[in-house]
Formats: C-alpha cells, structure tokens, sequence
C-alpha cells in the first residue's frame, strides 16, 4: 500500500480528462461505452467545462508522484426528503490498472465520504454496475449496504425509434 502522504487527491484539471478517460475505458464495461483515443473526443472536454462549473459536482484525481492513479465524480444533491437535507452520489471510481490493490481506491473513497460530511450531507450514495462484483465487496466492506434497486432507463435514439415504429 503506498503511503498517504504520496497520494494527494485534487480537484481534477482540464489537462487531467485523457487520464481520466482512460481509466474510464480500461475496463470490459468501460470498453463497451468510451472512446479512448488520440486526439480524445470533444464531448470529453465538453463535459469536464460543464462538470468543473458546476458548484455541486466535484471531480477529483488520485496523483502519485503527479501522474493520475486514480478518480472520482462526487456530486451533491439537495432535496425535500429528510427536512430538506442534502446527500452525495460517488460515481466513477477507478484507479488505474498499474495501482490497483495499493489502498488508492480506499483513499478516494474515504475522501469522499469525509468531503459529503464537511457539506453536512446526511448520507452518501453509489451505484455500481451488477456485473461488478468485487467494486460491490468493496463498497460493503466500507459500510456501503445494498438498500436499494436501481432502475436505468437508456435514451439512446435506436432504442426511442424502434418503440414508435
């Protein structure tokens, strides 16, 4: 495990999204829905401007030695239930395939969690996809239970277009 202190965690940079996206990618999952290429895809950087001006979103990145290890999106989001409290939803954790099992995910996430407490949120959330069975053991082992189902529903046009035909 390395030691914390050459771990830093940082709000992520414009130069940062081709890491990011990488990590994103570097995965069978990921695989299906990024593009990792060179030059990376606009819609990245569209992205990341929309995400970084966002006063309720934070990206961050894990940085070894300043190369990114690793990443997450933590967004907040208030609402009326619990007297109109606020909560945090983790998404994206990755953290390179070159770092894994060296404690950097737990660094993310316990980032986050602290992170969701200065705000004064009342609880912190995640998802994480079934086919991901080891995120899931992950996230159960730091306290995370399964509380809910999850419901998705894909906007893609050949899915919109084959239902009014």
């Amino acid at each position: 495990m390395p030691e914390p202190s050459t771990i830093q965690i940082r709000r992520a940079a414009r130069a940062d999204v081709p890491a990011i996206v990488r990590m994103l990618a570097d995965d069978l999952l990921g695989q299906q829905r990024e593009c990792y290429s060179e030059p990376l895809p606009q819609s990245y950087y569209a992205a990341f401007e929309l995400i970084d001006r966002d006063e309720q979103q934070e990206l961050v990145v894990a940085t070894q030695a300043a190369e990114v290890v690793g990443t997450l999106q933590l967004t907040f989001i208030p609402y009326l239930t619990y007297r109109g409290g606020m909560r945090a939803q983790i998404e994206a954790v990755r953290v390179d395939k070159n770092c894994r099992d060296q404690g950097i995910g737990q660094m993310l996430l316990l980032w986050a969690i602290g992170r969701a407490r200065q705000k004064q949120c009342h609880m912190v959330q995640l998802t994480t996809n079934a086919q991901r069975g080891d995120a899931q053991r992950f996230y159960e082992r730091h306290g995370f239970v399964p509380s809910h189902i999850g419901m998705k529903l894909e906007l893609h046009e050949s899915a919109t277009t084959s239902e009014s035909q």
